[in-house]
């Protein structure tokens, strides 16, 4: 039996990818710059767009819609219909399309995203597409009841690599055992490792100024100091990639350099916001997955405070295995260092929260965002450090962030705020609320 939704929305689909085409025939002189990864791509988009903003005229929506049916309107700047089902809202997209291709050209470079949550979504990219740089940012656990191998992950995101002009990989967070997957000769790395060509060298870092750095760019036996205003070494790494584009498009090293200082956290990634008690807490709620959780972690450790806290939320879409990322989560753990692990969701509950008590911490588990941020408004201490990370859907750490604002005008630093989004949190609350009555 035809399914009616399946034929709308792939005619929808080819019509979008057509006049994708169509545009960069028209015109040939904008490139694109497309994004991939297992983790870091919105970082990384937005450092890219960022940096090239510069010298360059940036398309890059601000937005995460990295799917077929939405990344060609992000490639062609017109905004995703908010009611898919209506015809006369697509034939408006398309009237939009039409105009654009045939426009004279209002960018220099496009920036965008390319999603994946099923085996080949990035190939079929590939199918009208051929991006000038494609960048792509980590192989690390995700989707993995679709996936369910690293492998096969690998194979995923690496196929943007293939089928772009020229690739740009992350030497940190992509294990070199997938070379062996890369087809395109044209390929340069990016990162914070000493292999890499494109690499950030850190020679200071403070919580107040950042990071003060040197940028080594392939090519130039110069290096170049730039203040990089991130937390986390592996925030670093979105900017390491952002040098490594604009380099490979002709921004002069000391244009970069000035550059990378309009970097900043975007909110719910590793974003510094003031607390109650004059405490600092890092915001990095916007999603969650083993290789980002660790991370974040890691981060938390090298801080100095009087007392840390870890609010970590399940991480979702880990498939088979769930149990198993969520027990080494908790086991990295350390008891010295934390004084507190707090955890949102019944994954984390059932396989983070044991491990990290079998190390020696105090843990105490919720099922609601609100009712964890309420607990560590309870315990936490003057000048503590609080980290505060979790995936989307049914976690929501956002919200506990927000019990712990120093004001809560702060709220608009926060993800998932607009009316829509917390019409679907308060409603999963309540739901949680009336199920453990």
């Amino acid at each position: 039996m035809i399914n009616i939704d399946t034929m709308y929305k792939t005619f929808i689909q080819k019509q979008l990818e057509k006049y994708v085409k169509q545009y960069f025939k028209k015109h040939p002189e904008v490139k694109l710059v497309a994004v991939a990864g297992s983790v870091g791509k919105t970082s990384t988009k937005i450092a890219i767009a960022t940096v090239l903003a510069k010298k360059y005229r940036v398309r890059m929506l601000n937005n995460n819609h990295n799917t077929h049916m939405s990344a060609p309107l992000g490639i062609l700047g017109i905004e995703y219909p908010d009611n898919v089902r209506n015809v006369f809202a697509w034939i408006r997209v398309f009237i939009a399309a039409r105009k654009r291709i045939q426009a004279p050209a209002d960018v220099d470079v496009i920036v965008q995203e390319l999603g994946s949550d099923h085996i080949g979504e990035i190939a079929h990219f590939g199918t009208y597409l051929q991006p000038d740089i494609g960048v792509v940012t980590a192989v690390s656990p995700e989707h993995m009841e679709f996936f369910g191998s690293l492998e096969k992950v690998a194979e995923e995101e690496l196929a943007l690599a293939n089928y772009s002009k020229l690739a740009l990989i992350n030497r940190d967070d992509i294990d070199g055992q997938f070379a062996n997957l890369l087809t395109n000769p044209n390929v340069d790395t990016y990162g914070t490792t000493g292999a890499a060509e494109y690499r950030i060298e850190v020679k200071d870092f403070s919580v107040d100024h950042g990071y003060q750095a040197w940028l080594v760019m392939a090519g130039y036996a110069e290096n170049y100091p730039a203040d990089i205003r991130v937390l986390g070494e592996h925030s670093l790494r979105p900017v390491a990639g952002a040098v490594a584009v604009a380099a490979k498009l002709g921004m002069a090293p000391s244009d970069i350099a000035a550059a990378v200082e309009d970097v900043v956290p975007v909110p719910g990634r590793m974003n510094v916001l003031r607390g109650i008690k004059q405490s600092m807490l890092i915001d990095d709620t916007y999603n969650s997955s083993p290789a980002a959780a660790e991370a974040a972690l890691q981060t938390l450790y090298r801080l100095q405070a009087p007392q840390r806290i870890a609010l970590l939320g399940s991480m979702n879409e880990l498939g088979e295995m769930s149990a198993s990322e969520h027990e080494k989560l908790g086991a990295l753990c350390d008891p010295n260092l934390l004084a507190w692990v707090v955890t949102i969701g019944d994954e984390a509950e059932k396989h983070l929260a044991p491990a990290a008590k079998q190390r020696g911490c105090q843990v105490k588990s919720f099922k609601s965002a609100i009712d964890a941020g309420a607990f560590i408004r309870s315990v936490i201490e003057e000048k503590a450090i609080v980290l505060a990370k979790g995936s989307q859907g049914n976690v929501y750490a956002e919200e506990a962030v927000k019990e712990l604002l120093h004001s809560t005008s702060d709220d608009h630093h926060l993800v998932r705020q607009s009316p829509s989004w917390m019409q679907t949190k308060m409603k999963f609350f309540s739901e949680v609320a009336d199920s453990t009555q």
